[in-house]
């Protein structure tokens, strides 16, 4: 890319192509000689600055003088063309030098307002190997807000739509070798067949690809300066070796969580296996390549009264499913809370109020905890699930947060609202301790790998374990949660749960149960009522072994 550039008209919009002549054969850089980015040339200090947005030749003009820098290999004039030279000229002048990009073809397409599409046909050179490379990406035309000028509104995905903050493209041996990923089966896991596991897959590359035996070839790939993030492949030169990984992994599974979420725009869902704690599948629907399934963080609604109910019965404030309970349409603690559509039960046990999902009777008998009240809650959920350990599954994870509370934000917190953080992993955790009755870390490839450390637990109190268990069944046969469950078999249990967002016209939909010796916990963003959207998804996972 350190060639010269020169412009043609390709299907009547013009072209940056480059060519053998070389470094400033073709000056396209305006600004060196006083343009103003919009086509017309001015001497320095005599126009007046403009304002407003650019019109469709300053579009035109910037985005050929920008691209023509860039395929010329002038990273420095290039990033002057940009509303951030400081951010943009690394990308810029790393296009050529560090990711040993050569004989790059940049066609722009017809601008949509003063956004303007491009493609790139390149090839990609390093010690002696070449490979073509073609992609496609966007650049937008904005006023510079202190000059004036035209100029690009910059952000890393311009040099590449995978491209973020902090990231760079480098051509070199591959920093951890191919990993082949098998499940507990020994059936192949693609990022192909399965589309959620590529973050997954990743990650496990850069951890245990060096463990797994392979060798690294040569390729170009995305690298981050975050030790946590893994460097993603955008071609390979020569494969090296790959190396066999065995995860926790279960393909059928997997297969049934990618369905599940695959109608939704933002959906996420795991199963986990309660009696070891094995992770058998991860699946996400939506944007980008953040796994939320096992890195999100917000509040998981009623899904927590699990947790909830376990810290009601171990502080004595109800003795268990039997125990007579108040559900009355609201409740105040510094601010009103309601139960779905005010409903009340009269002569409810703690059993029918948890299948029911009564949010008054999860808030009134916490009250006589005083100032413990706001630490409760967390206490239990790291004492007995594990909630807020350092969970070592083998990739990142967020491992779930309850913080301590006060006010108002206690009461919301019983009923899974306030400042509390879970993902689908944690809260089907939460699920498969209820079910197994002790909490099992949960982990994607064994523990015998590596010799980890895992998180540990207290065991459930046996009479508080079963009594989730019965409630639980309630739930899923006579509660909240039975339409969706009802396709289930086995010995099974369930907690419906929504949590509102501000801002956000519907609920988050959140759903969490078991089946036999299967967790699994599903949210989907805006799905409503956690039977509507995610009670399916977790249904269709379950039924799935």
């Amino acid at each position: 890319m350190r060639s010269g550039a020169k412009v043609a008209i390709v299907g009547g919009v013009f072209a940056v192509v480059a060519t053998g002549v070389g470094y400033g054969g073709y000056n396209l850089y305006t600004g060196l000689t006083g343009s103003d980015g919009s086509g017309t040339s001015t001497k320095a200090g005599s126009e007046e600055k403009r304002t407003g947005p650019p019109d469709a030749d300053e579009i035109e003009q910037t985005a050929k003088d920008f691209l023509a820098a860039w395929a010329e290999g002038r990273g420095l004039e290039a990033a002057q063309l940009t509303n951030n030279r400081a951010e943009a000229e690394p990308l810029l002048t790393g296009f050529s030098e560090k990711a040993h990009v050569t004989d790059a073809v940049i066609k722009p397409g017809r601008p949509t307002g003063a956004t303007v599409p491009f493609t790139v046909d390149a090839t990609v050179t390093y010690e002696g190997m070449s490979k073509p490379w073609s992609y496609a990406s966007k650049l937008t035309v904005v006023r510079g807000l202190t000059t004036g000028k035209a100029l690009v509104d910059w952000q890393p995905s311009v040099v590449h739509p995978k491209l973020t903050k902090g990231a760079s493209l480098v051509t070199a041996e591959a920093s951890a070798p191919q990993i082949k990923a098998v499940d507990d089966n020994n059936v192949a896991l693609t990022r192909e067949q399965y589309p959620s596991l590529g973050p997954v897959l990743d990650q496990l590359r850069k951890k245990y690809g060096a463990e797994a035996g392979g060798a690294p070839g040569i390729e170009l790939a995305i690298t981050s300066a975050t030790a946590d993030v893994p460097d993603r492949t955008l071609l390979t030169l020569t494969k090296g070796k790959a190396g066999t990984l065995r995860t926790t992994l279960d393909a059928k599974v997997q297969a049934a969580a990618e369905k599940a979420v695959k109608n939704y725009s933002a959906a996420s869902v795991v199963a986990i296996q309660p009696s070891t704690g094995e992770i058998k599948a991860v699946a996400n629907a939506r944007p980008g390549e953040f796994n939320a399934a096992l890195q999100g963080a917000q509040a998981p609604g009623s899904t927590m009264k699990i947790v909830t109910a376990a810290m009601m019965m171990d502080k004595g404030l109800v003795s268990g499913p039997g125990s007579p309970v108040v559900c009355p349409p609201t409740i105040t603690w510094e601010r009103v809370f309601h139960n779905l559509k005010d409903f009340s039960l009269t002569g409810a046990t703690f059993q029918q109020a948890f299948a029911r999902s009564c949010n008054t009777t999860f808030i009134k008998p916490v009250k006589p905890l005083g100032d413990g009240a706001g630490t409760a809650l967390g206490d239990t959920a790291r004492k007995y699930f594990g909630i807020g350990l350092n969970w070592q599954t083998g990739v990142v994870t967020f491992d779930g947060k309850v913080p301590e509370s006060t006010g108002s934000e206690t009461a919301a917190s019983y009923i899974g609202q306030g400042r509390i953080q879970m993902n689908a992993l944690n809260v089907a955790s939460i699920a498969a301790t209820a079910k197994n009755g002790a909490f099992k870390q949960p982990v994607i490839v064994p523990q015998d790998l590596d010799g980890r450390e895992l998180a540990e637990a207290t065991r459930l109190p046996g009479s508080i374990a079963g009594a989730l268990r019965q409630m639980m069944n309630a739930t899923a046969t006579s509660g909240t949660a039975a339409e969706a469950m009802a396709s289930v078999g086995g010995d099974k249990g369930a907690k419906t749960g929504s949590a509102e967002v501000d801002g956000q016209g519907d609920s988050n939909s959140w759903f969490t149960g078991y089946a036999d010796d299967l967790a699994a916990a599903a949210v989907v963003q805006a799905g409503g009522h956690g039977s509507d959207a995610a009670g399916p998804a977790v249904a269709q996972v379950l039924n799935a072994r």
